[in-house]
Parts: C-alpha cells; sequence; structure tokens
C-alpha cells in the first residue's frame, strides 16, 4: 500500500497570481519539487519561497499540558481482548476509514468506522489498528499518520489536513497516552504488515481501499465482520451511560421542537427538523441518522426525511429523531404529537392503540425471550384494534398467522432493532443469533406503529392520512426491562399536559 500526499486546491485562501511581484518562472513542479529558493506546493498555487517555509517552521510553543486519557480507554482494551480470543492463531485488521470527497476539494465531515472506533475510541481519519497473537496476550498496535504541525511545512500548505486549515490531530505520541495503546506512524503499515503475511490475515474490508489492496482477497475476512458485529451486542455499563446521556439529549431535543411548533405552522417541516438539529449540534456530534420531522399524511411515508411538508394545525406530527453523543452512541426516539396540542378523538383513538401495543411490546422484552417476542406481543395487539375499529376484516388470530399478516398493509414495519454506535447496531451479526435470545446488556428500541394512507379506501374516512409511531430505547436488565427514554411522555393525557407546560414557558426559547 502507497501512503499518498493529497495536494488539495486550498479553495477562498488561494493566493491570487495576479497579486504576485513580477518574478521569473522558477523551475518548481512536482517532478522538481524544491529548489533553492522556491518550493512546489501542488497544482492550481504558486510556489512558495523558502524563506516563507523557514519563517514558518519556527518559534512555535509547544503544548506542556499533561495528555488526557480517553473515558473508554480500559473498556476499548477489554473489547480488543475479547476479539483477539475469538481469532487466537489470526492478525486482525480493522481501519477506520478515509475521508470522502462531497464536492471537488471539499470532504464530508468524517465519522470514524463503528468497528474501529469500539475499540479504540478514536475518531480520526485514516488509522488502522492492527490486532497480532503473541504468546501471552495479543498486541494491539494503532497506526496514525504524523502530526502536519509546526516541524513540517505540510501544517500551513497542506488544505485537508494541515494543522493551520482543519486544527491540530493527535500523532503518534499523543495518540498513544490518550487511547493507552501502543502507537506506530501510519508510513510503517505497509512494511510491518507484509512481515505479518506469514500468518492468516483477516481484514475489516471496504473501509480503506490501500488496506484492501495491499492484503488482498481472503474468504475468512467475513467471519470478522460478524463476530464483531456479534460482540457488539452485549453493551458494557460506558455504553450505556452514552446510549442513556444521547437519550438525554434527545429529550431536550424534544422538547425544543415543542417550543418551535408555532413558529414551524406556516412555514413547514424544515423548522422541526433545524431546530431538533441544533440540539444535536450543541450536546452531541451529530444527529445520529437523518431526522424524520413528518407531518400530517407525511407521517405515514416510514423514512420521510424530505421534510419539506407544511405544518397545520389540527394534525400530527410525528418525530422520529436521536442525538448522537460524542462518543458516537445515539439515540432512536419517536414521539407523535397534536401541533395544536390536543389530539382529535380519531387521532386519539389511533394513539391510544398504538400506545397499548407499545407497552404490551415493552413489557415483554427480558433475558431469554426471543428477540422477536416484543414485536409478536405489540403486532397482537395491533391486530385486536384494527379489528375492532372494522378496519381488519378477519379474526385477529386468523390475520396474524405467517401465512395470512394481512394486518401489515397498515403497520409494514418491524417492532424492534438493536441500538448502539449505530442506530441499526450490530447489523453485521448472524441472523440467528440477532433473532435470537434477548440477553442481559442488549438493547434494542421497540416501536410500533400504524399508518392509514390518505389514499387508503380499506380505511374510514376519518383515519386516513393518519401515521402514529411511539418508540422507545429499551435496555435489557437481569430480570427485565428499563426504558432509558422514559422521560419523554407517552401517554396522550401526558403528552397534551407536556406540550402545554412547555409553551407557558415561552413557545419560541429554544433554552439552549
Amino acid at each position: 500500500m502507497t501512503l499518498k500526499k493529497v495536494a488539495r486546491a486550498p479553495g477562498k485562501l488561494s493566493i491570487m497570481t495576479d497579486q504576485l511581484p513580477s518574478i521569473p518562472e522558477p523551475d518548481v513542479s512536482a517532478e522538481n519539487p524544491i529548489s533553492e529558493h522556491w518550493v512546489w506546493v501542488g497544482p492550481h498555487r504558486p510556489p512558495c519561497p523558502r524563506v516563507l517555509f523557514e519563517h514558518m517552521t519556527s518559534n512555535w510553543r509547544i503544548d506542556a499540558t499533561p495528555p488526557e486519557v480517553h473515558p473508554a480507554a480500559t473498556f476499548s482494551a477489554r473489547r480488543r481482548q475479547k476479539i483477539a480470543e475469538r481469532f487466537p492463531d489470526k492478525t486482525l485488521v480493522i481501519p477506520t476509514g478515509n475521508p470522502k470527497v462531497r464536492a471537488n476539494d471539499t470532504d464530508y465531515r468524517f465519522r470514524a468506522g463503528t468497528d474501529f472506533f469500539y475499540l479504540t475510541g478514536c475518531v480520526e481519519p485514516d488509522c488502522v489498528l492492527v490486532i497480532t497473537p503473541s504468546a501471552d496476550s495479543a498486541r494491539c498496535t494503532l497506526y496514525v499518520p504524523q502530526r502536519r504541525d509546526h516541524e513540517t511545512h505540510e501544517f500551513f500548505t497542506d488544505a485537508r489536513y494541515g494543522e493551520l486549515w482543519v486544527g491540530a490531530r493527535r500523532g503518534v505520541t499523543e495518540a498513544a497516552a490518550f487511547y493507552e495503546i501502543d502507537t506506530a506512524p501510519l508510513d510503517y503499515l505497509e512494511k510491518d504488515l507484509a512481515s505479518l503475511l506469514v500468518t492468516d490475515v483477516l481484514t475489516l474490508r471496504g473501509f480503506d481501499a490501500g488496506v484492501d489492496a495491499l492484503l488482498g482477497e481472503n474468504e475468512a475476512d467475513e467471519e470478522l465482520r460478524v463476530a464483531l458485529g456479534e460482540q457488539r451486542l452485549v453493551k458494557d455499563s460506558f455504553e450505556v451511560a452514552q446510549l442513556q446521556l444521547a437519550i438525554d439529549y434527545t429529550v431536550k431535543g424534544f422538547a425544543d421542537v415543542v417550543r418551535a411548533l408555532p413558529a414551524a405552522e406556516g412555514r413547514g417541516e424544515r423548522v422541526i427538523e433545524g431546530v431538533f438539529n441544533l440540539r444535536a449540534r450543541v450536546e452531541g456530534n451529530d444527529t445520529g441518522y437523518d431526522t424524520i420531522a413528518a407531518s400530517g399524511s407525511n407521517a405515514t411515508i416510514l423514512h420521510w426525511t424530505r421534510n419539506d411538508g407544511a405544518v397545520r394545525r389540527g394534525e400530527m406530527l410525528l418525530l422520529d429523531a436521536g442525538v448522537e453523543c460524542h462518543n458516537l452512541y445515539t439515540a432512536d426516539v419517536t414521539r407523535t404529537m397534536p401541533i395544536n396540542g390536543t389530539f382529535s378523538p380519531a387521532q386519539r383513538r389511533i394513539y391510544d392503540l398504538v400506545l397499548a401495543a407499545q407497552e404490551a411490546g415493552i413489557a415483554a422484552v427480558k433475558p431469554g425471550v426471543s428477540f422477536m417476542a416484543p414485536n409478536d406481543a405489540a403486532m397482537k395487539v395491533l391486530a385486536e384494534g384494527l379489528f375492532e375499529l372494522g378496519i381488519l376484516q378477519e379474526a385477529p388470530e386468523t390475520a396474524l398467522r405467517r401465512d395470512r399478516q394481512l394486518h401489515r398493509r397498515y403497520t409494514l414495519h418491524g417492532v424492534s432493532h438493536m441500538l448502539g454506535i449505530d442506530v441499526h447496531d450490530c447489523a453485521n451479526a448472524r441472523n440467528d443469533v440477532y433473532l435470537g435470545e434477548l440477553y442481559e446488556g442488549y438493547v434494542l428500541t421497540v416501536e410500533p406503529g400504524l399508518y392509514f394512507q390518505a389514499n387508503d379506501e380499506t380505511v374510514p374516512e376519518e383515519y386516513r392520512g393518519l401515521g402514529v409511531r411511539i418508540e422507545d430505547d429499551v435496555l435489557v436488565t437481569a430480570d427485565g426491562a428499563k426504558n432509558l427514554s422514559a422521560a419523554l411522555p407517552r401517554h396522550a393525557d401526558e403528552v397534551e399536559a407536556w406540550m402545554a407546560s412547555i409553551w407557558r414557558e415561552g413557545p419560541t426559547d429554544l433554552r439552549l
């Protein structure tokens, strides 16, 4: 693998060549990057004077602040040891990935690869974790890029990585102290991996094209991806605390949205999305997924993320949103609320039915039951309610049969998925493991919903265009379950009272 330095045009801060004094054309190019007086710094940029380089790389104070330690360092070490024990005779290579180009010379905001972050706590791009077998315990090395600091000219010439362009990052020494792991320069990776190819190497593929090309295909690579997905099913105490933090921030975001609802009327769903996303960036790293701010009949579209519809009094808002905390764990919560603060009789009937289904689903969560137990409990309640409303024309026990499933016209999705660093967490686990028994430490959503399309003639007219989903994040405990998002009201009367209390405090004050 050849690690290339990427020359990037610096955009707005480019030096305009017509502002430079007239000088002889220097013999400086990619083939001849350094002359006595000039240094080539990339295409579309004038060469820099040698005297400027000398001036820029001197007289910088060295930060003597004692290094911090990542709060998950101890947990990350245990996780690395556990995955190493799963593959005692193999070298494991886990890259985090590289920046992705958004447009020309601008990148998307980088987010670390989930499994890499789980094993290291590191959020920097271009890093690679290598775990090698050893007689005593596995040796773990984190390969990180050298800093583009004042000792190198890249810190002021490299628009993608230079510290004066994008800020400082931890180099080899700082990373070792912060993550409490052995580190090495990324430049050493190719040579070090070449010496390990005599052993069986498993790679987490698809994150770093250079690493993939260097190591080649191995049919057993998928075993590593699967094993990491299954290991992450059980959350340790640090993970549970981070999920609770993300959920607490999310509760604040939902209150922000209620405050902003009067302002959103006539302006649209973008206000809802923007207000919640503001809380996500103020409190956390970002949103954990694209916010669903679905008003009126848009709530019947499961993943409505365009968020460009109108917000009208008399309709309901379905808000499915989650804050991703700084350690990348995300909440995933949904509430459906009346935009004017009061459910209509028809809205309340459907809402109460969904709530009853959710309560049955949460009550079914406990160690030892099937992952599908909450789903089955909730679907039974929904089918019975649909039958009583005259929407489902056959008896619930018939409609629920595996060879029938007619109730799904109105509910469509399952009730649960795993939650963690990814909003749909542990997706690489084997199907029989993911859908197997629940264990203490699992975190999953319970989120039944009913969706009556505006043009569905099997539904009474008063219900057409109504969509209701109620979703909470549930931790499997030793003897049952804990609703981590219980701070958000769920019962219809409580929702109305909660909204009214927020509006009494002040409808447009976001209280950041």
